[in-house]
């Protein structure tokens, strides 16, 4: 569905991605583990338009492109209407916006009034306090709750790729349990994931196959088990000894 093929990122003057190469699967859960500072934003801004690589090609293939399409150097928003969303570190709620023109924003290049209506039921469905709260600020919601939200947004765009970036970031134990099985239902849905995490531990156990970058580069790639069960994985980023 989705193949990065030799990817070259600068920021400024500093060589940030360094001839990247994956592919991710339709229907998969895949995931992209590593330090801070190896470059696992960056791929992640790059894929959605927000970055323009200094070489490479980024080329995706989906029910909205004509076979595989370098998508490369569209804009954000051309990217976005092929369907790949992009759900940022960060999360971006608009605090002062009610829960429910939060989700709405998520839809904003769609004209669909009845799929629109679908998707928010279906989200709420979901994410069920998010329903129970549409009228109050997203600024007002919990952490874990504004996280569900920022999910919740990028499903009104009604991805066929969804992009993570770190969501389980700054988020309690039970509540990640919780936002990690409603990605996994989503994933079952139909929606394929590109998960960027930190907690190398729970992204391995929700994807299917995973990469390690480091310092720009992908040093190990595999499906989850074999990476969970690489001694050098263990040591660098699952806790191992």
């Amino acid at each position: 569905m989705l193949q990065i093929a030799d990817i070259h990122v600068y920021r400024g003057k500093t060589h940030v991605l360094k001839g990247v190469r994956l592919d991710v699967r339709k229907g998969e859960i895949a995931a992209l583990i590593g330090a801070n500072g190896a470059g696992k934003t960056t791929l992640l801004r790059t894929i959605s338009g927000l970055l323009r690589p200094a070489r490479g090609k980024i080329l995706l293939e989906g029910s909205r492109t004509a076979g595989r399409m370098d998508i490369s150097r569209l804009a954000p928003e051309g990217i976005t209407k092929l369907g790949v969303i992009h759900c940022p570190e960060g999360r971006g709620i608009f605090s002062q916006l009610t829960v429910r023109e939060n989700l709405m924003i998520g839809a904003y290049l769609r004209s669909d009034k009845e799929g629109i209506a679908a998707d928010y039921e279906r989200v709420c469905t979901l994410f069920p306090i998010l329903g129970s709260r549409s009228n109050q600020a997203g600024g007002s919601l919990s952490g874990g709750e504004q996280e569900m939200l920022a999910v919740g947004r990028a499903l009104m765009g009604r991805p066929e790729l969804l992009l993570l970036d770190e969501p389980s970031l700054g988020l309690g134990p039970i509540i990640v349990d919780t936002l990690f099985a409603t990605l996994a239902e989503i994933n079952a849905q139909g929606v394929t994931l590109l998960l960027v995490e930190q907690n190398a531990v729970k992204a391995l156990l929700l994807a299917h196959r995973a990469w390690v970058l480091e310092i720009g580069r992908v040093t190990l790639s595999g499906s989850s088990r074999e990476l969970i069960d690489d001694e050098n994985v263990k040591k660098a980023y699952l806790g191992g000894t």
